[in-house]
Formats: C-alpha cells, structure tokens, sequence
C-alpha cells in the first residue's frame, strides 16, 4: 500500500509538472509579442512581404517622425469627423427651423452660430446714447 500511495504522489507530480508546461507554453503563445509574430509572418508570406518588410525598416529607423505622422493623421480625422457633425447639426437646425425666443420680446428666432448675438438691451441704450 505505500509503494502505490508513492506512485500515486509520483503520478501527481508529473501530471502538475505536464500541466505547468502546457499552461507555460499557452501564455507564451498568447503574449502579445508572439501573436504580433505570428500576424508579421502571415504578412510576410503574401506576395507584397517586400513592401512590408521596407516600410517595417524605415518605421524602426525613424519611430519619431512615424509618431508625429500617425498623430497627426488621426488629429485629421478627428477635426473632419467634427467638422462633418458640426455641418450635420448646423443643417438639421435650418430644416426644423430649431426655434430659440429671445429674452423679453417672446419672439422666435432661428439660431446661427456663424452670425453675431443680438443684444436688445446693448442696442436699447446706444439708441439712448444717440438721442
């Protein structure tokens, strides 16, 4: 009975010592550096592996100016994809006429970020201040 108790401890240990190595070589190939290996090398067997290679060089090279440019492309895109909701928003307020009332009068006017505030008081006292 203790040589099979002996076994069984020895069977145990050599399973958790198979199972530490399959688990070792799953996060191994679940790091990102690895999966960034494994996409590389089924980029490099396309046929355009040449032009990648190129540009993989010329971005280790300079990192810096690669920095700068992709920062700035993405600052691009950014000011359009606002440029092109700001001209949405401005066009959905002229064809629902998005009425705001003016203070005091109870009048409706159509709001246009692009033209100057009216200021009724201001306007009221430099009539005033002409007289």
């Amino acid at each position: 009975m203790t040589q099979s108790i002996n076994e069984l401890e020895h069977d145990i240990e050599e399973t958790r010592a198979r199972l530490d190595r399959t688990i070792d070589q799953i996060q191994g190939r679940l790091s990102p550096a690895s999966i960034v290996d494994e996409m590389l090398g089924t980029v490099r067997q396309s046929p355009a592996s040449g032009l990648y290679d190129g540009a993989l060089d010329a971005v280790r090279r300079n990192p810096v100016p690669v920095m700068l440019i992709v920062a700035g492309v993405g600052w691009l895109i950014h000011r359009v994809a606002r440029e092109s909701q700001r001209r949405q928003h401005l066009e959905a307020t002229m064809n629902g006429a998005e009425a705001v009332p003016v203070l005091k009068t109870g009048a409706a006017r159509v709001y246009d970020p692009d033209r100057p505030t009216a200021h009724p008081a201001a306007d009221r006292v430099a009539d005033g201040l002409r007289m």
